[in-house]
């Protein structure tokens, strides 16, 4: 992946400056709705437009990160998580596979994506616009 490709984002991927350790609802709610669905990705040092801001610590991110996927979903998506470098500054891609065994919780409730809308749905029966994938 050319990441000076991503310039805007999409229903494929999502752009957070940091890791709101003290709000995991701020981003995994993102890994619900891609689990729950086609799958995509959070790069985690680019701001909403699109700038590289950086992270000052990858590791501490990504041992935060699998903490709060651990402690908050359930089941357990399949992830990754990719360093890069971008001109010296360092982020993190978190790439969420599309979900074998949906629907994937974060907190009792899950999302899915449709275009670049999180929707909640609800535990026992699952709304869900035909647009939007849910298997």
């Amino acid at each position: 992946m050319d990441l000076n490709s991503l310039i805007a984002e999409c229903t494929a991927y999502d752009f957070k400056v940091m890791l709101e350790e003290k709000k995991p609802k701020s981003w995994l709610k993102s890994v619900s709705a891609f689990a729950n669905g086609l799958g995509g990705s959070l790069f985690f040092g680019i701001d909403n437009d699109g700038v590289v801001k950086g992270l000052d610590d990858v590791q501490l991110v990504c041992e935060a990160i699998s903490s709060r996927i651990r402690d908050y979903m359930d089941p357990l998506p399949e992830v990754e998580m990719i360093p890069h470098d971008i001109d010296g500054l360092h982020i993190l891609q978190l790439k969420v596979n599309a979900g074998h065994y949906t629907p994937y919780y974060y907190a009792l409730n899950n999302f899915v994506r449709w275009h670049l809308n999180l929707l909640p749905t609800v535990r026992r029966i699952v709304l869900c616009p035909p647009e939007c994938c849910f298997r």
